[in-house]
């Protein structure tokens, strides 16, 4: 876990979050997914063209590979299929550190034609940072 000193300094890092529609994906040929693929090419320079650097991220499988767990007062019941029945699934996701998020949400159009993509902070909720500026008040 990163000290408040650590946060403060480092580069922001954003998850860039990618539905999908999976029965439309199965429908396309090879020919097509193939160019979805080259999409993501082109995402990836022009993310290095903007100093930004992909720290990760990955294609998902399809939702119906998917395992949902609970836990209640029976125990953990885990159980097959996606925990939605939406038509878009999360398909794949970029973990991005940068410090121009509007140059980020420009490059993330470069994929937004065909799917809203989502763009993600990571961090501590306000809450935690509320308690941080709270604890350092006192000392």
């Amino acid at each position: 876990m990163m000290t408040n000193e650590e946060w403060r300094f480092a580069m922001a890092q954003y998850m860039v979050l990618i539905p999908d529609d999976y029965d439309a994906w199965e429908a396309m040929t090879p020919q097509q997914r193939n160019e979805v693929y080259a999409e993501h090419e082109v995402f990836a320079a022009r993310l290095a063209r903007g100093g930004h650097r992909v720290t990760g991220g990955a294609e998902l499988t399809l939702p119906r590979t998917a395992r949902t767990v609970r836990s209640g007062p029976d125990g953990i019941t885990v159980t097959d299929g996606p925990y939605t029945e939406a038509v878009e699934q999360l398909s794949g996701y970029y973990l991005i550190e940068t410090d121009d998020l509007p140059d980020l949400e420009q490059a993330c159009g470069i994929l937004a034609h065909h799917v809203p993509i989502e763009i993600r902070q990571l961090g501590r909720a306000v809450e935690d940072d509320v308690m941080v500026v709270a604890a350092e008040a006192r000392t």
